[in-house]
């Protein structure tokens, strides 16, 4: 909606009850056969995590009027703020509103404003309006319109007596984004959103998942607060501390006790913090010590170059065919490192050894020369995908310990 066109709907008086706990309900038959990826409730979890907010179920329900009022009426009776997605459009089987109505008790009805607003779009583009568009217009007595300025949706914004709130975002995420960002953050951070948290997720290379689970014990990963879990990823293992306050502790303190006893375990292994990438991190070292990187690779299918992407501090990467990665691994990269004019050759070679991956890097730059061997679990793909990290965390090392020395001179 264009500012001067939306309506101007104002909430009722909040209950002043401190929003939590919340849990999103993606609505489309779309979502529950595969056709479509839920984008929308990562997003928002991520968004409401950040917040402080405990998100307490996330579901993708099919465009049944009655499973989506079972889930919206559960949620009442559970968390403090329910955000749906989806289901707001003209057609029939777009039934969110019609669920939330029942699950709220009231009985929707066409807003003037609302109307006036949405005929206007299609008369200032010369289309004959739809009369089924007609239910975008709609409003229960307790909402209030989100407005969308990218579609023909507009959001509702419901407060529910008890204080629990209940907010209805159109699916497409170009539409869902903005109004969330723009309109329903905003007024949900005014209304008290979540509580004091500190979050923070370490990122590992060199580790399997269960192997981090094991150093840092079951007590640690079942405790409730702070929660500390691990995660697989493509290009790590993540553990995320996850703290809130606890009567006269407050998450900082919580937090700290938390972290000593992972890094105690697993300090030596991390490369990364939140949502730092491999290219991201090795970048700022090289930034630090104001050199640049030369690859190659063989064997491994370019999985190096494509980790890394196109790094401003990467010069150049070349995929080598077998009859020129028949030399020593150190010579390789010297000759990549000469050959570019580069700070520093980065030299990786794979090759498959029984059901697992053999992996050989090396790196040359102004401290000389260093090699490492290792075997990377699985073969195909995936082995060669773990060797471009074993690259990337080889190269990390070096440069950590380049930048503790102080640097040297560039040769």
């Amino acid at each position: 909606m264009s500012e001067s066109r939306q309506p101007n709907h104002e909430s009722a008086s909040p209950e002043g009850r401190p929003l939590r706990t919340a849990a999103l309900l993606a609505v489309g038959s779309e979502l529950t056969v595969g056709e479509t990826r839920d984008t929308n409730s990562g997003d928002l979890a991520r968004s409401l995590s950040r917040h402080g907010v405990e998100i307490a179920w996330i579901a993708a329900l099919p465009d049944v009027e009655t499973s989506v009022i079972d889930a919206l009426s559960d949620a009442l009776r559970t968390v403090d703020l329910v955000v749906t997605t989806g289901g707001l459009g003209p057609t029939p089987d777009d039934l969110t509103r019609e669920a939330i109505a029942a699950a709220v008790e009231e009985r929707p009805a066409v807003d003037p404003d609302l109307e006036r607003w949405l005929r206007h779009l299609f008369d200032r583009r010369g289309i004959a309006f739809p009369e089924t568009n007609l239910k975008q217009a709609w409003l229960v007595p307790s909402a209030t319109a989100i407005p969308n300025e990218r579609g023909t949706a507009p959001g509702w914004w419901i407060d529910r007596p008890d204080g629990r709130v209940v907010v209805a975002l159109p699916g497409p995420p170009g539409e869902m984004r903005p109004m969330w960002e723009g309109w329903v953050l905003p007024r949900l951070t005014e209304r008290g959103l979540g509580q004091e948290r500190v979050t923070r997720t370490f990122r590992l290379a060199g580790i399997g998942e269960s192997a981090v689970a094991a150093l840092l014990g079951e007590p640690l990963l079942r405790a409730e607060n702070p929660v500390v879990a691990t995660y697989a990823r493509a290009d790590a293992v993540d553990v995320r501390i996850s703290a809130r306050m606890d009567g006269a502790r407050s998450a900082a303190e919580l937090f700290e006790a938390a972290a000593v006893v992972v890094l105690a375990a697993v300090g030596n292994l991390v490369w990364g913090h939140d949502d730092d990438t491999w290219p991201g991190v090795l970048g700022r070292e090289m930034a630090a010590l104001g050199w640049t990187a030369a690859l190659v690779e063989a064997g491994t299918g370019g999985s190096t170059m494509r980790l890394l992407g196109d790094a401003a501090w990467l010069t150049s990467s070349r995929l080598l065919a077998p009859t020129e990665a028949d030399a020593p691994i150190a010579g390789l990269a010297d000759q990549a490192r000469r050959a570019s004019g580069a700070t520093v050759g980065l030299a990786v070679r794979a090759a498959e050894s029984g059901e697992d991956t053999f992996v050989e890097v090396a790196a040359c730059g102004p401290w000389g020369a260093r090699e490492t061997r290792q075997t990377a679990f699985l073969s195909g793909s995936e082995g060669r995908r773990r060797a471009g990290i074993a690259a990337a965390s080889f190269l990390n090392g070096i440069l950590r310990d380049e930048q503790t020395a102080g640097g040297r001179s560039a040769r």
